[in-house]
C-alpha cells in the first residue's frame, strides 16, 4: 500500500483541527436563558440542557410567568437533594397536599444517556413506576442533588435537565435545615426565580465551562 505524503497529512490534521474549532466556536453563538434562584440563604444559579428541551422550555415558561414565586424547597434530605416547585407550599395553599401540587400536567421523560445524577445536577421529580411507568416528569416540581458523590440510583428513571454553575455552598447550607421526619424543613425556604439572558460566550468565561 502506498503510503500518503507527509504534506497531504498535515493539511488533513489542520483540516480536522479547524474543523473541530469552528463547530466549538459555533456552540457559543447566540444567548442562553440563565434561571436564577433567589432564597433566604442566598442565590442559585442553573443552566438548563439543550438535550432535554421540552423540559428546558417548560422550566423557563413557568419561571418567566411567576409560577415559581413564592413556592419553597419543601423537602430536604441532607446527603441527597433539595427538592421544591409545588405549587401548594404557596401560603394560604392547601399545606396537607404538599409534596403532590402541579400544574395539571405532566411531562414526557427525556432520559439522556450521560446526563446523570452527579453533584449539583438538576431532575425532574415525578411519580413512583406502580402508577407512572412511563417515568412521565413532575410539570413543575425539581430536585437538586446535594451529594458531592451522586446520587446515581437514580440515574436512568428521571430526567436530568440542568446543572448548578453558582450557588452550590447555598444548596449545602439549605440542606443544613433542620427538618421534619418527611423532610420538610421547620422554617419555609422560599423560593423566587427570574431568568436572564445571556451570551454562550460570557457565560463560558464566567463559570468557566468548556461548551454551553
Amino acid at each position: 500500500m502506498r503510503s500518503i505524503p507527509l504534506f497531504l497529512t498535515i493539511i488533513f490534521c489542520f483540516l480536522t483541527i479547524n474543523s473541530s474549532f469552528a463547530q466549538k466556536k459555533k456552540k457559543l453563538k447566540g444567548k442562553d436563558e440563565v434561571v436564577h434562584i433567589e432564597t433566604s440563604f442566598g442565590e442559585i444559579v442553573i443552566l438548563l440542557f439543550d438535550e432535554t428541551p421540552e423540559h428546558k422550555k417548560n422550566f423557563l415558561r413557568l419561571a418567566k410567568d411567576d409560577f415559581y414565586n413564592g413556592t419553597t424547597f419543601h423537602r430536604v434530605l441532607k446527603g441527597f437533594m433539595i427538592q421544591g416547585g409545588d405549587p401548594n407550599t404557596r401560603t394560604g395553599n392547601d399545606s396537607t397536599r404538599i409534596g403532590i401540587g402541579n400544574p395539571g400536567y405532566t411531562i414526557n421523560s427525556e432520559i439522556v444517556e450521560g446526563l446523570d445524577h452527579d453533584y449539583g445536577m438538576v431532575g425532574a421529580a415525578r411519580q413512583n413506576d406502580e402508577i407512572n411507568p412511563s417515568k412521565s416528569s413532575s410539570g413543575s416540581q425539581f430536585y437538586i442533588v446535594e451529594a458531592k458523590e451522586g446520587a446515581h440510583h437514580l440515574d436512568g428513571n428521571y430526567t436530568v435537565f440542568g446543572y448548578v454553575v453558582e450557588g452550590m455552598d447555598v444548596i449545602q447550607k439549605i440542606a443544613e435545615s433542620d427538618i421534619y421526619d418527611d423532610g420538610e424543613p421547620l422554617e419555609r425556604i422560599e423560593i423566587n426565580i427570574k431568568v436572564v439572558k445571556e451570551k454562550k460566550r460570557d457565560l463560558a468565561k464566567k463559570y468557566e465551562l468548556r461548551i454551553i
